[in-house]
């Protein structure tokens, strides 16, 4: 027990010297910049936080960043569904996984911004950023999915056939505390992929009050500090998605741990 606030404290130092070193770096090399008169390139450490107390202070900030997460997690979702479902229904019938295998690994390896062009023909702006998310979120969730399946032992399997355990007792001790980590890997990886694509969507899409289009209007205006606050909002924003998504997670399996 005495161990766990020792290893807190370490990890919050160690995260603390990163982020000053990085932003002391981040100050030499604005100072480097304005020196060369490229001040434009890489504002400071404190414009840009001026830049992001300044966003705070505007209602279309909070506007932009409701109607983003609400895409990013439809899309997110979406594609946690489609790719669980999916996951399963291959696993439990090998042709459907022979065909749909070649689909999701070309889907896996097609840059984000052909999806975005290709789906900008078939749909309006404001619909491509969750389609993005979804078709990211769907190959990833569906690779975890049916690894998670696989994942217990083959003789642990064999007798509880042999033992004639029932289907539904298979299914509740065996392949759902096996799939639990496969699950939990796939809603964190896929959200923060997914997150990364539906703001890529929305900076080429522009949809009316979102992040994309304060990012891409902050590039168009050369108010790099504006961009930089943007940027810093995403990332916020990734962070905490992450670990609200990762608490919910934890609590969930808690709370079975407790019953069990």
């Amino acid at each position: 027990m005495r161990k766990k606030p020792e290893k807190r404290t370490a990890k919050v130092l160690s995260t603390a010297i990163s982020a000053l070193i990085c932003i002391v770096l981040w100050q030499a090399l604005s100072n480097a910049a304005k020196r060369a008169g490229m001040s434009l390139l890489l504002p400071s450490p404190l414009e840009t936080m001026r830049a992001f107390a300044e966003l705070l202070t505007q209602k279309n900030f909070y506007t932009s960043c409701g109607r983003s997460l609400l895409r990013v997690i439809v899309g997110w979702l979406t594609g946690l569904c489609a790719g669980s479902l999916l996951g399963i229904f291959t696993s439990i019938f090998k042709p459907l996984k022979t065909f749909f295998a070649p689909v999701l690994h070309i889907v896996k390896a097609t840059p984000v911004a052909s999806f975005i062009i290709a789906a900008l023909v078939l749909m309006s702006s404001k619909k491509v950023p969750s389609f993005t998310g979804f078709l990211i979120s769907l190959p990833i969730v569906w690779t975890n999915i049916t690894e998670g399946i696989s994942a217990p032992d083959s003789k642990l399997i064999e007798a509880a056939h042999f033992f004639n355990v029932k289907k539904k007792n298979l299914i509740k001790y065996i392949y759902i505390p096996a799939l639990k980590p496969y699950i939990a890997a796939a809603a964190t990886t896929s959200m923060g992929l997914s997150w990364k694509a539906c703001i890529a969507a929305e900076v080429i899409c522009t949809p009316n009050g979102s992040i994309g289009q304060g990012i891409y209007n902050a590039k168009i205006y050369l108010e790099t500090p504006s961009l930089f606050a943007w940027t810093a909002a995403v990332i916020l924003l990734s962070v905490l998605l992450e670990m609200l998504i990762k608490t919910i997670i934890s609590k969930i399996t808690d709370t079975e741990g407790n019953k069990k």
